[in-house]
């Protein structure tokens, strides 16, 4: 028996009686047992750990065993299947009492010619849906980042990786130029904004209909079907998929402090924190100005979930300003440190230069203070999601001239308890950043002591 015929003939057995085809892992396994593969050699060609590979190889052989009232095992699930111990009729599978064991293999193909010429035509699904990833972004220097990426998703199976960074700073690059180069390794990859969805009900329906089109949710009342536990982590589990959701902070509430949700994902965290905790062998991909509560809980007790905040580009943005035709190469190290490395606010204030200064790096530069011109407008988007304590914190810390220790905040500012949340929730929006003293981001600080005045 060909091993295509043998994945087929067990995923159908599996089907019938689960509703759940064999996801990429375990047809991974049985295509290597088939050819007597040890489960390292299997976990390496599938990017994962041997002890991922044997838990799973485990839990299938217990499966077939309980469908088959066999013992199956790594070394006799081969002759069990090409003995004919699964039986078919009239393309239902009869368990337990009811097996007959036939003396020729099943042959699928042959008896789905046999069927009503009638019967529709299901189209393939397709594997990959990126039409709503932007495309033709510039990606620049980020090998170390993405090797992050590609190590916390393919080695050490990540549920939930969330990539932070403020407006422009290249997530969305990013994660397009990571998906590009590990699409391979997934069944399914869908690619949506939560723009676009008005509740996670609404989400997770679209994201379910896309991995398996003729889902259950169809003859049953959706949020009921939604609200059971394990439900939609079932689909992550028939296939490897992976999920980027873009514009995450839009599900966060504007005006408090990060972590509250906007109505219609009150119950975006538990969601989370399963998607976090229960075993599944897909992954989510938060993009997002801010990281979520729940996140920051998740990756505090290691429950495959990891947090990777983006910085500027650093020397590699001397990209970006030869694209630009920008002059005085000598002064872009300056440009480019006090513009932080973001990339959309250095193609703005490249713009501007060309603009007002005819490409001259050193003229521009010579005008102090720092010029904001249209970067002011997103910088105000993130300015009024604060809440007033950390409006209150932020605007302080803009007007002091060095940075400020903890342990020095003046006592009529705010509570201690209202202060450190304040904070927390801060680096959380990537606002503030804390080595030994609390620091602004230069371009937020110009920007909120202009709003002073």
């Amino acid at each position: 028996m060909e091993i295509q015929e043998a994945l087929q003939w067990t995923d159908e057995l599996i089907f019938a009686k689960t509703g759940k085809h064999l996801d990429s892992l375990q047809r991974a396994i049985l295509e290597g047992v088939w050819e007597h593969k040890e489960y390292k050699e299997i976990a390496e060609e599938y990017h994962c750990s041997n002890d991922h590979v044997r838990k799973s190889a485990s839990e299938l052989w217990k499966l077939l065993s309980d469908l088959l009232g066999e013992d199956v095992k790594k070394k006799n699930v081969r002759s069990l299947i090409e003995n004919g111990v699964f039986s078919y009729y009239n393309d239902v599978v009869h368990i337990g009492n009811n097996i007959n064991i036939c003396s020729e293999p099943y042959n699928n193909s042959k008896k789905k010619k046999n069927r009503s010429p009638s019967t529709p035509k299901t189209q393939p699904e397709p594997r990959h849906d990126l039409s709503q990833a932007p495309d033709n972004l510039r990606f620049y220097n980020r090998t170390d980042e993405l090797a992050t990426l590609k190590q916390w998703i393919l080695t050490e199976q990540s549920r939930i990786i969330t990539l932070t960074g403020l407006s422009g700073i290249g997530k969305t690059a990013l994660a397009r130029q990571l998906v590009e180069e590990i699409k391979d390794n997934f069944d399914r990859i869908l690619w949506r904004s939560h723009r676009k969805f008005p509740t996670l009900n609404a989400l997770q329906s679209h994201i379910i209909e896309f991995i398996a089109p003729t889902s259950p949710i169809q003859n049953q009342s959706l949020i009921t079907y939604l609200n059971s536990r394990n439900s939609f982590l079932d689909y992550l589990r028939t296939h490897r998929c992976l999920i980027i959701l873009d514009d995450f902070q839009d599900t966060l509430t504007p005006g408090e402090l990060v972590g509250n949700y906007c109505p219609g994902y009150q119950n975006y965290g538990r969601f989370l924190e399963e998607m976090g905790r229960f075993s599944h062998g897909s992954c989510l991909l938060l993009l997002s100005w801010e990281q979520p509560l729940e996140v920051a809980t998740l990756e505090a007790e290691e429950c495959s979930c990891k947090t990777l905040q983006l910085a500027g580009l650093g020397k590699s943005a001397s990209q970006l300003l030869t694209a630009r035709k920008l002059q005085d190469q000598p002064q872009w190290s300056r440009l480019i440190q006090l513009y932080n490395g973001n990339p959309l606010w250095l193609n703005i204030i490249a713009t501007a230069i060309l603009e007002l200064f005819d490409g001259s790096v050193e003229t521009f530069l010579s005008y102090p203070p720092l010029y904001l011109g249209n970067i002011e407008p997103i910088l105000k988007q993130h300015y009024q999601r604060l809440c007033e304590s950390e409006q209150v914190l932020i605007r302080w810390l803009a007007n002091q001239e060095q940075p400020v220790e903890i342990s020095h905040k003046p006592p009529e500012l705010l509570s201690d308890s209202d202060f450190f949340k304040a904070i927390q929730s801060l680096k959380k929006r990537n606002l503030l950043y804390k080595s030994t003293a609390l620091t602004l981001d230069p371009v937020m600080q110009h920007y909120l002591m202009n709003l002073s005045h």
